[in-house]
């Protein structure tokens, strides 16, 4: 006889326990392998159970997702889709992320890290903001550039960020408080900053328009995918690039071997993303009844699979709480799994790779200068703030 999916004991996107996610988060996973919230939205945490969510597209849909608003003021295209509509469009942002494609960017990406790390060293000793000082100051610069994007108007990405994640997240004080904002600005700057005709004539941007002109997705879906690639590209990178920092002033044995052996950088950079994953989950609909171990998930129920819990599953990986730039990653979800990864990863690694790689070589030590500040988004998940000191080689 199946049993009933367990009622979680209490809210998981309040403040306190935005505050405390690692902690919620893997309270949910050890409560039950099913867990249902207030609102009757399934949680679903460990490893074994998300991992074959996210490859089962079919009985796990995309189309619908717990607290979905079509009328959100973010773009909506590709992760409201299923194949084979997301097949058709998700190559167009495959085709323009793909190695190839990048092997420009990657030159703009290395030489504006190299000015950057420049700029660092004369904030040596000095405590600085690892996210706001650092990687997200980085990204804000570089990325707008590959994109094609003019420059005015770029101190909305920012605002931009939080209008993203905050919309994606349940009703709630933290909802409440996000949306009290004035988003207009950001809202009209992203309908002008994306046009085809603000674009720079090189960028990524215009060959998403390109694809547009051969009838692979309207002129409309060129200028959403364009706005999803610049969401998609900033804050969930920056946000990895940051945990890196943390980890390597927090585990300084794995940043000397890092040092040591520079090729170990993707490895260190993916180590970060399962270690402190930067969203806690992804909704989907189901579309028939699913077994999880004695729980049956009924059809048409919203659920959230949880990577950041199941990235710390301790069933699946050995001492999950410690960063081990040589552990095996080949499994981690921080990138998803199936139809629905990452389309963005190569984007993502050619980003880390040149800015972390600069930072690598020019810094012998990071060390905590205060209290890490958690980015107050139900769904986002990272500092928004952590105070380091670097110390030059």
């Amino acid at each position: 006889m199946n049993k009933e999916i367990p009622l979680f004991p209490y809210d998981i996107f309040t403040p306190d326990a935005v505050r405390n996610a690692r902690a919620v988060d893997d309270e949910v996973r050890e409560f039950a392998p099913a867990v249902r919230l207030h609102d009757g939205v399934v949680m679903i945490a460990r490893h074994e159970h998300v991992s074959q969510g996210l490859l089962d597209w079919k009985s796990f849909s995309s189309t619908s997702r717990p607290w979905h608003d079509p009328n959100s003021p973010r773009p909506e295209i590709l992760l409201t889709d299923d194949p084979p509509r997301h097949t058709q469009v998700r190559k167009v942002v495959s085709d323009a992320l793909s190695p190839r494609a990048l092997e420009g960017a990657k030159v703009t990406f290395q030489n504006a890290a190299q000015e950057f790390v420049d700029e660092l060293r004369a904030k040596e000793g000095e405590v600085v903001d690892a996210v706001g000082d650092i990687t997200q100051a980085y990204i804000f610069r570089v990325l707008p550039d590959v994109l094609g994007l003019p420059k005015e108007g770029r101190h909305f990405m920012h605002d931009f960020s939080q209008m993203v994640w905050a919309t994606m997240g349940p009703p709630g004080e933290l909802f409440d408080q996000a949306m009290d904002h004035d988003f207009s600005g950001v809202i009209e700057w992203l309908g002008t900053a994306c046009d085809r005709e603000a674009l720079s004539p090189d960028g990524i941007g215009q060959s998403i328009f390109a694809a547009a002109d051969r009838c692979q997705v309207t002129m409309d879906e060129a200028k959403l995918l364009l706005q999803t690639i610049l969401s998609a590209g900033a804050d969930t990178t920056y946000l990895t690039m940051a945990n890196c920092i943390r980890a390597w002033a927090l585990f300084p044995d794995q940043y000397a071997k890092l040092r040591a052996e520079p090729k170990l950088l993707r490895k260190a950079f993916e180590e970060s993303l399962r270690w402190d994953s930067p969203s806690r989950m992804a909704g989907r609909i189901t579309t028939c009844d699913v077994a999880i171990d004695d729980f049956v998930v009924p059809a048409g129920t919203r659920c959230g699979l949880m990577f950041a819990a199941a990235n710390r599953d301790p069933r699946f990986w050995d001492d999950p709480e410690k960063y081990d730039i040589t552990r095996d990653n080949k499994h981690s979800l921080g990138f998803g799994y199936g139809v629905h990864g990452c389309v963005g990863r190569t984007l993502a690694q050619t980003e880390a790779n040149a800015f972390l790689g600069a930072l690598v070589d020019a810094v012998e030590a990071f060390e905590i200068a205060g209290d890490y500040e958690p980015w107050m988004t139900t769904v986002g998940h990272g500092p928004i703030r952590q105070p380091v000191k670097l110390k030059f080689s």
